[in-house]
């Protein structure tokens, strides 16, 4: 039976009503979230099996974030209880030509003061197939870049599938520190997924012809970046989202999947957002689940790219749509019509 094993942090998640800025607010709607977690609520989402790994405060917060894992049916049995507080961030969200914006406060967060010898990786990958994690949690201190470097090691030792969402972010790190980390980092990983950012910042793989800001993409440049990545480092499969960013209302959504020296690229959707935060996440827990259970590559990356759109119109992080949504627009139907 296929199980994943997701390690990092989750934060609390705090946003104004509707589309409100920070300034404004006089209260703020709180939901959880976290890049490898919300990867792993798509997964159990999908009906595989998955655990999550990370650290939580002995407290009403970490018993809340608990509680609210289990009931998307992801394992936390192997959650860490300890420290001081958990991770948060402000989530702005924007609209038209006024862009989203974050605000960290998750500094000495119970998992970036993590010990590694809290984490017993032989336990606690025992019985795992593909174990997932990015680049934000190394990103988070030193011992999480130690722990981060154990569970990888163990996870080539046990011949697990290993997959890397790069997710470079400035916020965190320098571009100089995430390329020493990670590119020691890539030669545990299987699969390897970025955005049209991230190949540049992290690794230094530059997409020729492209302006991120203009919304301008070239397809055959991240075809070349693709390849650069898997040829550099050994992923036998290379996946890139590819956002054109015409406001903070309006995108336009495809990716590209590179494996077996081959390019697959999805069908594009035009997606008014309700919620930006998370749709990248949606690809990776969907692409994670199609390349488990889908049979051809394209077909891989039409589901990912699906269901990460549909997610795009959902509020909160996590996933909340089924296979059978995803499916549906497959298909081609995107009407938005009323089912009755």
């Amino acid at each position: 039976m296929k199980k994943v094993i997701c390690f990092g942090e989750i934060m609390g998640r705090l946003c104004p009503v509707g589309y409100k800025k920070v300034v404004q607010a006089t209260h703020f709607e709180v939901t959880y979230a976290g890049g490898e977690a919300n990867v792993a609520v798509s997964l159990a989402n999908y009906g595989i099996r998955t655990g999550f790994v990370s650290k939580l405060p002995d407290n009403d917060l970490g018993k809340s974030v608990l509680r609210v894992l289990k009931g998307y049916d992801v394992e936390t049995s192997d959650i860490v209880i300890g420290g001081e507080r958990l991770g948060m961030y402000y989530l702005e969200k924007g609209a038209s030509q006024r862009p989203s914006k974050v605000i960290y406060d998750r500094m000495y967060s119970a998992i970036s003061m993590a010990n590694p010898k809290e984490f017993d990786w032989d336990r606690i990958l025992e019985g795992a197939t593909w174990f997932h994690t990015t680049g934000i949690t190394p990103a988070l201190s030193e011992q999480c870049i130690a722990i981060t470097r154990e569970a990888l090691k163990k996870c080539k030792e046990k011949n697990i599938s290993v997959s890397c969402d790069l997710n470079y972010r400035k916020n965190l790190w320098s571009t100089e520190k995430a390329k020493v980390v990670m590119t020691e980092f890539m030669q545990y990983v299987d699969v390897c997924i970025a955005n049209e950012e991230d190949a540049e910042k992290v690794l230094g793989i530059v997409a020729k012809n492209t302006n991120v800001t203009a919304g301008e993409l070239n397809k055959s440049g991240y075809e070349a970046v693709a390849r650069e990545i898997s040829e550099k480092y050994g992923c036998h499969t290379v996946a890139i989202t590819l956002r054109e960013s015409y406001s903070a209302s309006l995108n336009g959504w495809s990716a590209l999947l590179y494996t077996d020296q081959k390019s697959y690229f999805s069908k594009k959707y035009e997606i008014q957002l309700v919620d930006r935060v998370g749709g990248g996440d949606s690809f990776v827990g969907a692409l994670l689940y199609a390349l488990m259970e889908r049979e051809t590559p394209q077909e891989q990356v039409e589901f990912a790219v699906a269901a990460s759109c549909l997610k795009h119109t959902i509020e909160g992080d996590f996933n909340q749509v089924s296979i059978k949504d995803v499916e549906t627009l497959m298909a081609g139907d995107g009407s938005g019509r009323v089912q009755r």
